[in-house]
């Protein structure tokens, strides 16, 4: 299978098809990032859909062990999800393409909004389109919540333990890193003593009829050759990223020292890159309080600005951080002009952020591929699924309580720590428009693109109305 991995070679996949070349993957991540929002659960949700049901590169088993994986990892687990099958399907650029294409959008689409935050502060439209954007997003969310359910809690052992996953993080604030680690020993032992329930492999679309079996799809169920481990590729490789990843702070610190906020945000966002476990919404409340607190970058409540754009642009939520950077080098300029010291601050933040993800990728994911048959890890990993779908819920209905209801306080009290909106305090116009959205995925399976114009040009159409009749 080598020569499936070389861009623009055209021999047939597994399944009689020929490989895709290098102009139809760029064209496939590229459709995939634009329609990347609503967080890692829309993400995946979209990946699934295009690669495992419409394309049929990988089957359904493929991608629920990536996708197992890089639950693993820090970092954004949508974005190193598309380096690892980018990688699966044509080597190391393969997946430089599938991971760079699923960034940049968001990238630039938060790099302009940070621009015109920074320039005009709360700007009407703009906080009209983000207002109908989220309804959609809450629906979008929802939804994949749903299909990646149906998918992950295949009998009553995963159901069980997405329900405590969620009860422990919704009603105890466990940690996010604990309850994976908790589910992997379940899964882990579970699989290794023999109990079906635990299989990795064993039903992870069997029992749905849109499941997409490995051997019918273009990858197959074999391991190509480049996916194998090999310990000089790998030094290399992994030398080379380390370069790229730690080269620009340490050139930094050595020319500003360590006082200089370019070098501050090199050197926090570096090391936020390998704790960021549970992905953007476990890390807000340690980056809010450095960047509130400690750094003084950002003003109290201006993380939520910065995750409202990250909610409702393409792109891995923790694209917060490039915000984050912006507005603390264009506050602190030193001798540069405002606004190109906050580009050159969120730059600089995306590139620490997600260097590391592509190492954890390349090295990683040969040991991963080869494991794939083993009993217990699969099931460690299948347990991991089943956990996260339920930390997923929680963040669904997180989201849910902040659009819909203005003020959302905390209930603390006999161990339990747990939301509890204010009654008083809901929004109607946010709750019209959010089951507007809902009655337009659930029930007309109004497609991605359709549904975030039409609920924009809603929430303009409320802006203007304002305007009219105040």
């Amino acid at each position: 299978m080598s020569e499936i991995a070389t861009l623009d070679s055209r021999p047939l996949g597994a399944d009689g098809r020929p490989w895709p070349g290098f102009a139809e993957a760029v064209a496939v991540w590229t459709r995939i990032a634009l329609l990347s929002f609503g967080g890692p659960a829309g993400q995946i949700a979209v990946m699934h859909r295009i690669l495992v049901e419409e394309k049929r590169w990988l089957g359904e088993a493929r991608f629920l062990h990536a996708l197992n994986f890089c639950m693993l990892l820090p970092g954004p687990e949508a974005q190193q999800l598309a380096v690892y099958i980018g990688w699966l399907l044509h080597r190391t650029a393969g997946g430089l393409i599938a991971g760079l294409l699923f960034v940049l959008p968001g990238m630039a689409a938060i790099m302009v909004l940070s621009i015109i935050y920074a320039l005009f502060g709360d700007v009407g439209f703009v906080a009209a389109l983000f207002f109908g954007l989220k309804a959609a997003v809450l629906a979008i969310v929802l939804q994949a919540v749903v299909r990646i359910g149906k998918r992950a809690l295949k009998n009553t052992a995963m159901v069980a333990l997405a329900a405590a996953s969620f009860i422990a993080i919704f009603c105890f604030a466990a940690p996010f890193p604990a309850i994976i680690l908790a589910a992997g020993a379940i899964g882990f032992f579970g699989a290794r003593s023999g109990h079906r329930v635990f299989a990795g492999n064993g039903g992870h679309g069997a029992s749905s009829a849109r499941g997409v079996d490995d051997a019918d799809t273009l990858l197959g169920t074999g391991v190509p050759d480049h996916a194998r481990p090999g310990r000089g590729h790998s030094l290399k490789l992994a030398t080379v990223l380390l370069a790229l990843w730690l080269g620009p702070t340490a050139l930094l610190l050595a020319l500003l020292g360590p006082d200089n906020v370019f070098s501050d945000i090199a050197v926090f966002f570096s090391q936020m890159a390998v704790v960021t476990f549970g992905g953007a919404y476990a890390v807000l409340a340690y980056v809010a309080q450095a960047a509130v607190g400690s750094y003084g970058w950002l003003a109290p409540g201006e993380m939520l600005d910065g995750l409202g754009m990250a909610e409702t642009t393409p792109g891995p939520l923790i694209m917060v951080t490039q915000f984050v950077g912006f507005m603390g080098a264009f506050r602190d300029p030193g001798g540069l002009a405002p606004l190109t010291a906050g580009v050159l601050g969120g730059l600089l933040t995306t590139w620490v952020t997600f260097a590391p993800c592509f190492l954890w990728i390349f090295l990683g994911a040969p040991y991963i591929e080869r494991l794939r048959g083993n009993r217990a890890l699969s099931g460690a990993l299948t347990a991991i699924t089943a956990a996260v779908v339920g930390v997923i819920l929680n963040l669904a209905i997180w989201f849910a309580l902040h659009v819909v209801f203005r003020e959302v306080g905390v209930f603390e009290g006999f161990g339990l720590r747990v939301a509890v909106p204010d009654p008083a305090s809901i929004d109607w116009a946010a709750a019209a428009l959010a089951a507007a959205a809902l009655i337009a995925v659930f029930r007309y399976r109004l497609a991605t693109g359709p549904l975030l114009g039409g609920a924009a040009l809603l929430g303009l159409a409320l802006h203007a109305a304002e305007l009219v009749v105040p």
